[in-house]
């Protein structure tokens, strides 16, 4: 899979030190042109549903594995990779300097209905929620909280509003 983007944290002065090594899969689901994203109210964004993997999972099992969780997704279908992004960023672990993400991109289908989520209780408490949104509304309300600043703002948002203005770009829809 071709790497699409490389982000090093602004804080980060090193990449050197102990570094946590995580990867992610996240689908990308179209429906014309809303988007299929997971609204998450203590950060005030929209990111793909999708996230790490298991110790035991390949990029597929992982990927179906978390959109069913996330979304209520069934019959997932991965249509075409769209490629990958490389980030280093702070860790919140004393025992690690930063954290090397890498973070595959999927572009999938699933059935019409989305049944009920299976989210894990820091997804609950964090306040997400699977909504169907146009994409440029989501990428529009990203950049503002980017512009802004927001103290709630999490690491995540550069990398999902790049992807999301991607796709726009790339009218994948």
């Amino acid at each position: 899979m071709e790497m699409i983007q490389k982000f090093v944290h602004h804080s980060l002065n090193s990449l050197e030190g102990n570094c946590y090594e995580r990867k992610a899969a996240r689908a990308i689901v179209m429906r014309g042109s809303e988007i299929l994203l997971l609204y998450t109210k203590r950060y005030n964004d929209y990111s793909f549903p999708g996230g790490g993997l298991e110790s035991d999972e390949d990029l597929y099992t992982g990927l179906c594995r978390e959109l069913t969780e996330e979304t209520g997704a069934t019959d997932v279908k991965i249509l075409r990779e769209l490629g990958y992004i490389e980030e280093f960023r702070p860790y919140y672990k004393p025992e690690y300097d930063l954290i090397h993400m890498l973070s595959y991109y999927y572009v999938c289908s699933i059935s019409q209905e989305l049944k009920a989520t299976q989210l894990e209780d820091y997804e609950i408490s964090n306040g997400m929620s699977a909504v169907w949104i146009d994409i440029n509304q989501a990428i529009l309300h990203n950049r503002q909280v980017i512009m802004n600043q927001e103290s709630s703002m999490g690491f995540s948002i550069e990398r999902e509003t790049f992807v999301l203005e991607l796709i726009a770009a790339e009218q994948l829809f």
